[in-house]
């Protein structure tokens, strides 16, 4: 037998041995955090996870790369993990014993978890004489119902009463803050968060009616499709996972029947697909980390750019190799059969996984087009490049942005802390309003295109900064000219950093501050730090919701903006003071 043969036939029995062990992953170059992880028992009962990684990593200089629970609710113990069995040994042995808050901790070897696609397999082929049922088995739901069910579970109900629906989640939500204040207040506060709510039937602050825009379809500018194969695993798809990995499926679901994404988009994905087919590379394979193809991202404007973004894992491709591919994309959209998308700016992103003591490796190539694509909003102008944050539904952002604005209620006096401002849109949609913006965010690649959008639409009371904001917000701060501070905060999902929140909130000259909120339920940390009573770790005057609002940005979905303005609580009490003076009844 040729040794070729031998070498395909050894790889066939290896994956298959894979398939049948949740602990072959542990074998793979890639890092995993799975490798060196220990437990540390003993804990206090009350402490944070950021003050414990302050312990590890800045006391004790253990270099963990990740602190997780070992479930939803906090233990008294912990998983911590490391990148190699030479920190994970010399972590146990300076834990061992060492006292904490009063509490003993004691640290030792945590078993890896198993890996929970190959766990599920084993358990569907083990049950006894029944198959257990992944999400995506159900003989009467097909693919596309399917995804329907996941990206936009209320495709079907009529839209006033999805803006109906979203209005009470909300009010749900600002309920249960207005109780979890009330819970964590002190005398200070209890007074006034109980006037509220019998002011405004049990909510802490006025909740306007929901807004929304009149279009509701192919409202989608941006979406990130998985590039992947369907049930059968046998035609590759660009599109979205039917199920979750740890539920046993890594099937991809076509896009055709979504009502929020626009045609041009999904036209250029199909015409991909064909190139993918033909390029006689794989999918990239999240079992067994095989394969090449990961994702796509797509970006579109309303004047019609389009932009595509799309990444590939090397493996063991060689340079040449990958250049090859890089001009045989550009090639198939200028002048293939590629060239009836109208890509306007193509980019090639090399992603692979990280490998253990190294970084991720993320490489960005413009291929073929513009460097960035280029939308309006509110009259203006704004460049975007590929990963830099825009709101999702562009004529949705202009409804939130205008509504900020009118519960921020900027002047001349106003300086305006713009606070992960991404490409500086709402900072720049403000600055006509307020006497100067500062703006911060993380990425470059987004301060760049905020600096030019600031010189494209001729605003010359714009700053911009790149960083993190729980590391220069304070600088900032120093640097404003005007009597008065407004802040606005629109941070990711998981809401904003600890030390951001400390510094906004002790700043003296900010009296106004305006969060916008993508997930509320996630955001409710921040929003009742923020109001809670003064002491040694919170500075500064509690800032309290005094208005909110919601958005409807994603039609169709379960999900909702929640605008709140908050205000420091002696200029709300002085307010209410007068209110009840006026209107003693």
């Amino acid at each position: 037998m040729a040794e070729s043969q031998i070498n395909a036939a050894t790889e066939i029995l290896t994956s298959v041995e894979n398939e049948k062990n949740p602990y072959a992953y542990l074998e793979r170059d890639d890092f995993t955090s799975e490798k060196y992880k220990i437990e540390v028992r003993g804990l206090p009962k009350y402490y944070g996870i950021g003050e414990f990684k302050k312990l590890l990593n800045e006391k004790l200089d253990l270099q963990s790369c990740k602190v997780k629970p070992p479930g939803k609710n906090r233990s008294n113990w912990l998983y911590v993990c490391f990148r190699s069995e030479e920190c994970r040994q010399r972590a146990i042995s300076t834990i061992n014993g060492i006292l904490w808050k009063n509490s003993k901790l004691t640290a030792q070897v945590a078993k890896p978890a198993p890996d929970p696609f190959v766990k599920r397999k084993l358990e569907q082929d083990t049950a006894s004489n029944k198959r257990l049922k992944t999400d995506t088995e159900d003989p009467n739901c097909s693919p596309m119902d399917k995804i329907k069910s996941i990206t936009t579970p209320l495709w079907n109900m009529p839209y006033p009463d999805q803006l109906e629906l979203k209005q009470k989640e909300m009010r749900s939500i600002l309920i249960k803050m207005g109780q979890q204040m009330l819970a964590e207040s002190k005398d200070s506060l209890t007074e006034w968060i109980n006037s509220q709510k019998k002011l405004y039937d049990g909510l802490p602050c006025k909740l306007q009616n929901i807004l929304s825009v009149n279009v509701t379809e192919a409202y989608r500018n941006k979406c990130e499709f998985t590039v992947g194969k369907d049930n059968e695993q046998s035609k590759i798809i660009i599109g979205f996972r039917l199920s979750t990995y740890a539920s046993g499926s890594t099937a991809v679901g076509p896009i055709d029947d979504l009502c929020h994404i626009p045609q041009k988009m999904k036209t250029a994905v199909k015409i991909l697909e064909t190139f993918i087919h033909e390029s006689n590379l794989e999918p990239f394979n999240p079992v067994d980390h095989s394969g090449y193809w990961r994702q796509v991202t797509a970006r579109i404007t309303r004047t019609n750019n389009l932009m595509l973004i799309i990444a590939i894992h090397p493996q063991n491709l060689s340079i040449e190799e990958l250049e090859k591919l890089k001009s045989e994309l550009r090639t198939f959209f200028e002048t293939g059969k590629g060239a009836e998308a109208h890509v306007t700016s193509l980019y090639f992103q090399i992603i692979t996984k990280k490998s253990i003591g190294s970084e991720n490796s993320d490489t960005l190539y413009n291929i073929s087009g513009t460097e960035y694509i280029e939308e309006t909003l509110l009259g203006m102008k704004f460049r975007v490049s590929p990963q830099a944050f825009f709101q999702v539904n562009t004529l949705g952002a202009e409804i939130l942005y205008k509504a900020a604005i009118d519960l921020a209620e900027p002047t001349m006096d106003t300086a305006l802390l713009d606070v992960c401002c991404g490409t500086g849109t709402i900072g720049l949609c403000f600055s006509k309003y307020c006497g100067e913006v500062l703006g911060v965010e993380i990425i470059p690649d987004a301060i760049k295109d905020a600096k030019e959008n600031a010189i494209k639409n001729n605003i010359k009371n714009c700053e911009f900064f790149v960083g993190k904001a729980e590391d220069i917000l304070l600088p900032i701060i120093q640097r404003t000219t005007k009597p008065n501070i407004t802040a606005i905060v629109d941070p990711p999902r998981a809401g904003l950093h600890q030390k951001a929140l400390l510094t906004l909130r002790k700043a003296k000259k900010l009296d106004r501050l305006v969060y916008i909120s993508c997930d509320p339920r996630a955001a409710m940390r921040n929003l009742i730090d923020l109001a809670r009573p003064s002491s040694k770790q919170y500075l500064g005057e509690p800032l309290v919701p005094v208005k909110a609002i919601a958005v409807d940005m994603f039609p169709h979905t379960k999900h909702c903006e929640l605008i709140l303005c908050l205000e420091r609580l002696s200029k709300v009490m002085k307010l209410n003071e007068c209110t009840i003076q006026k209107n003693p009844k």
